[in-house]
């Protein structure tokens, strides 16, 4: 008897018309539950990849703890006997100073550009605490010394582009911070020109635009901090990322006031926040195309039952259970369901292959921080997306179902 629903539910699905495999209101249902399911891949992996994406850039370029001290300039002087007891804990890969600054840049008197001037030690031998700063260490961006005996700096490849500056130029730094008055009561800012050695590329439009790099020591003596040996703080590289806040809890407690950490969650806790609440409206919206889908499955259904109610009532007449009846209509749902969902899954994944491998899509880099359309499809996703889909087609044949099994045979039979 299962075979008999099976096969007649596989009659029901198709058209009365010989040459057509499937009535056109069951392609309707179908191709609603594939559309919806296609989206939905589609979607929650680029939003996803958006987020996988940022966290990788994010991370090449800023430390996973920062070590800071509590104060009116956030200096830090006792830096090296923090560092040692830092480097103490068993969650810690990596510690080592950093001094960052604002500054503006003068490649001609007509126009001046803000940046973020970070000084790094290029010649210590550990693992260092970022990825840049370890292409650094390694010799892919030089930080060494210059022909015309100007200090280096490497600038980010779309500030460098910005203001027009090449490797040999020489740029004229202005320290935002370190600003002295003179005899006759004026301000004067501390100055001092650099020879640009390289750039770099992130892949982050923020960081490639504002971020620059140079020797420790250089920048201690622009913002006038050398002769102390102070610092801005610590950056600090763990084995998980993910752990930071805990650690950095941990840290803050083992090193004591006037001492404080901060994560690179809590500080991109508000970049991270939106893409999360994103991605949450944009499934909600998308899953509105499936719930759609699942109302042509009950409208198909209905109109079955309706066209079908004397054949119902002559099944039911020759033996046919109401239960029978039910699992028809159930099947007969459900198999829209599965197919739709299948086709879907493939078209969806296929679809988010071909936008990643292809980079057929490009957006505004300073608008959404990178330039390209990421995808990173989430397993979990995928599952959690089929699941659904499947549960909504099923519930969507319970009502037609229902009505079909409670046909009364004389009253089917009658039925005009």
């Amino acid at each position: 008897m299962r075979r008999l629903d099976w096969f007649i539910a596989r009659r029901y699905l198709a058209s009365r018309k010989k040459g057509r495999f499937l009535s056109f209101i069951t392609w309707i249902a179908l191709g609603g539950v594939t559309v919806g399911v296609t989206a939905l891949i589609v979607v929650l992996g680029v939003m996803h990849g958006m987020q996988t994406e940022l966290h990788q850039k994010i991370l090449g370029s800023t430390p996973h703890l920062l070590v800071l001290e509590h104060g009116p300039s956030l200096r830090m002087s006792e830096w090296r006997s923090v560092m040692e007891e830092v480097r103490e804990s068993d969650e810690v890969i990596a510690a080592a100073p950093f001094i960052l600054t604002k500054v503006a840049l003068l490649r001609d008197e007509e126009y001046a550009q803000a940046a973020d001037l970070y000084g790094v030690d290029p010649d210590v031998d550990e693992l260092a605490v970022t990825d840049m700063e370890q292409e650094i260490r390694d010799g892919a961006h030089s930080l060494g010394p210059t022909e015309s005996g100007l200090p280096p700096v490497i600038l980010g490849s779309r500030l460098a582009e910005r203001i027009q500056a090449i490797p040999g130029d020489t740029l004229l730094v202005i320290s935002l911070e370190n600003i002295r008055t003179d005899p006759f009561g004026s301000l004067r800012p501390a100055l001092r020109q650099f020879e640009v050695t390289g750039t770099f590329t992130t892949g982050m439009y923020e960081y490639d635009l504002s971020n620059m790099y140079a020797p420790l020591e250089v920048v201690q003596g622009l913002l006038g901090v050398q002769a102390l040996d102070q610092v801005s703080g610590l950056g600090v590289r763990i084995h998980d990322p993910w752990a930071a806040t805990e650690v950095g809890r941990s840290l803050r407690d083992q090193i004591g006031f006037p001492y404080f950490v901060e994560s690179w969650i809590t500080t991109h806790q508000a970049l991270f926040s939106a893409l999360r609440l994103e991605k949450l409206a944009m499934g909600l919206i998308l899953f509105l195309i499936v719930l759609v889908a699942a109302f042509n499955i009950v409208s198909t259904l209905v109109m079955v039952v309706v066209d079908r109610t004397r054949e119902i009532g002559i099944l039911k007449s020759m033996g046919m259970t109401d239960g029978q009846v039910l699992r028809v209509f159930v099947l007969q749902g459900l198999s829209i369901g599965i197919i739709g969902t299948f086709l879907g899954t493939v078209f969806g994944l296929t679809l988010a292959w071909a936008l990643d491998r292809f980079e057929l899509i490009t957006i505004p880099p300073d608008i959404h921080f990178i330039d390209r359309l990421p995808i990173a499809i989430n397993p979990w996703d995928v599952l959690l997306i089929v699941v659904v889909s499947l549960a909504i087609s099923l519930v969507a044949t319970i009502y037609p179902a229902l009505q079909a099994s409670r046909l009364q045979p004389v009253e089917a039979i009658r039925h005009d």
